[in-house]
Formats: structure tokens, sequence, C-alpha cells
């Protein structure tokens, strides 16, 4: 025991002797054992730390990676949550204003109707005493999702006949807007007016739909 202790004694005292500076790697075996031990000990401990860090570092990545997808798969999971909890809320409205629409769609009047409607503005200035000059198609106007179909107004009468006669156009079953009015005596007659208007009225554009001849019907 006490040879063991002389010999740790012996090899520690060596090691304290050893001038760091004046070691050489060619010369390790000249090295005291315990410096061999320590180093053997230190290129060990560097290897392992070199072989941990290179199979950290990949599993690090996978764990950052995994994080974000945790991030982004929580905040999707919130944003369909709100959104289921809103859900009947949601069909409710959207019930609501495919009523509104349908209501709406009423009121346009199909390619078909068209000539019926001419027929309904013509007959409410025949009931109204006008004297018509023109009740004419313009060229349709296609837009993203409806066709707008432009109608040519000009009638003759009394400003009483006149306004009873814009307001049955307004009242027709089927949507009428009524623009750039103009409205000035007539030469010919001083008791009566003339009235220029442009009106249009709408529908929806449809697969298969085929449009009026542009001005091919007038009155």
């Amino acid at each position: 025991m006490s040879l063991q202790r002389e010999k740790w004694a012996i090899e520690w005292q060596r090691l304290r002797d050893v001038d760091w500076r004046d070691l050489d790697v060619k010369e390790a075996g000249s090295w005291p054992w315990l410096l061999k031990v320590l180093s053997c000990c230190l290129a060990l401990l560097a290897a392992l730390c070199v072989m941990v860090w290179l199979v950290i570092s990949d599993q690090r990545d996978a764990f950052l990676a995994a994080q974000r997808q945790e991030v982004r798969l929580l905040s999707e999971y919130r944003s369909r949550a709100s959104e289921a909890a809103f859900l009947p809320e949601m069909r409710e409205q959207l019930a609501t204003l495919e009523g509104q629409m349908a209501r709406l769609r009423s009121m346009l009047p199909t390619g078909a109707e068209i000539p019926s409607l001419l027929d309904s503005i013509s007959g409410a200035a025949i009931d109204n005493h006008l004297t018509i000059e023109t009740i004419r198609l313009s060229p349709t106007i296609t837009q993203a999702h409806y066709v707008e179909q432009p109608l040519d107004i000009q009638v003759r009468g009394g400003y009483h006949q006149l306004a009873s006669f814009i307001a049955d156009i307004a009242s027709l079953p089927r949507m009428v807007t009524q623009h750039d009015f103009t409205l000035e005596p007539n030469e010919e007659r001083g008791d009566t007016l003339r009235l220029s208007l442009f009106a249009r009225t709408y529908r929806y554009v449809e697969q298969g739909d085929q449009f009026p001849g542009d001005g091919a019907e007038a009155l």
C-alpha cells in the first residue's frame, strides 16, 4: 500500500516538474505516466464532445423545426376553433344572405322577359296618355356577374302624366333603374313636355346565356 502511494507521489511530482512549454507530441512516449493518462482522457473527452455535438446539432434542428410547427399548428387550431364557435351564426347569416339574393334575383328579368318589359313600359306610357317617341333597347353592357340592359325612353305629355309614368316604371315587378332625366318644353305644343331618360335593367350572367341583339327591338 505504501509502495502504491509512493508511486503516485513520484508520478505526481514528475507531472508538476513538467515544463509545459517544452512538451512535444513527437516525444509523447517519454512523458510522465500521469500526463499520458491525462492527455488520453482529454482527447477522449474532446472526441466525445465532437460526437455529441454532431448528433445533438441534428436533433436540435429537428427540435427547432418541431417547435415552429407546433406554433403554426396551434395558431391554426385556435383559428379553426374560433371559426367553429361562430359556425352556427355564420350559417344563419349565410342563409339570410342567400334568401336576400334569391329575392333580388327574382326581381331581375331573364333574357326572355326583356320584350315583355318593353311592353310594360310602353303600356305605362299609353295608360298615362303619353305620346311615345322612342322606347328601345341599347347595346348591353356585360359586367363580371351580371348584364346591364340599357333602355332609351323618350315620351311627350303633361307634367303630371310624365310624373305618373315615371312612378309606374319604378313600381314594375322587375327591377328598372332610371337615370339621366331630361325634361324640356315641346316645341310643337307649348302645353306639353318632352321627357328623355335612360333606364337600366339587370340580369345575372348564366352559363349558355344568349344576349339580346344590340338595339334589335324598338317601339
